[in-house]
């Protein structure tokens, strides 16, 4: 066995242990709804001038909101659908209105921070995420999924344990799967331990400085652009 098929094998284990001692009770609910004017907002813009399909889709929490990703991944067209405060279970409930019209090539997707953030456990996270998943498996079966992990950061740095574990659980399902990409951030923006350095960050340690968006884009650009050349 080499080394990198032992280190899935230790992850797979770990995840399996961290699973089975997850609580299955008393799970996190939050009302989508609180989201409806955000969603409106996107359909109307729709309206004015709808997308064509087959572009990359952003999607996901406020570093998607906040980011320009159309200047950060120049030369590749995008749409950014982020809503700040979301988690996945939102993702989910919005899928046919966000998700599905623009029938994307990819799906750069980035959840998971506020989900663990409002107490939610890794199984939870991890469930969501595959539910997720199947959904773009069943409706849109070309489309890849290019992952974004939970990032660490300075305010959440004590939630990082439990965000890592998602990460690890997506990071296994995504080696064992074609259609889903894992673009690391977290390893670069750890270099300097943890907390990540406050150069990534703006004010509040939690939403990325212009430094910490150069680092996110240098990171997912040739995973997204391996995406979509793949047959």
């Amino acid at each position: 066995m080499n080394t990198r098929s032992k280190t899935l094998l230790i992850i797979s284990l770990t995840s399996a242990l961290v699973l089975s001692a997850s609580k299955v009770s008393g799970q996190v609910v939050v009302d989508p709804h609180r989201f409806d004017e955000a969603i409106e907002a996107f359909e109307a813009a729709d309206r004015k001038s709808m997308p064509g399909k087959g572009k990359v889709l952003f999607l996901g929490s406020s570093s998607i909101r906040r980011w320009d990703t159309a200047a950060a991944f120049e030369g590749i067209d995008s749409i950014n659908r982020g809503f700040g405060g979301s988690q996945t279970s939102d993702c989910i409930y919005f899928f046919d209105r966000i998700v599905t019209p623009y029938e994307p090539s990819v799906i750069v997707f980035y959840e998971g921070d506020n989900d663990i953030s409002a107490g939610k456990t890794v199984e939870q996270v991890f469930n969501d995420f595959q539910t997720f998943n199947s959904l773009v498996r069943e409706k849109l079966p070309e489309t890849r999924i290019v992952y974004i992990p939970i990032k660490p950061s300075i305010r959440r740095a004590q939630l990082w344990p439990l965000m890592h574990l998602v990460n690890q659980l997506i990071y296994v399902r995504s080696q064992k799967s074609r259609h889903l990409n894992y673009a690391d951030i977290a390893t670069p923006m750890l270099a300097t331990g943890m907390p990540p350095s406050e150069s990534l960050f703006a004010n509040d340690g939690l939403h990325l400085s212009d430094k910490g968006n150069a680092l996110w884009a240098s990171t997912i650009r040739p995973v997204l652009e391996k995406a979509l050349s793949d047959d």
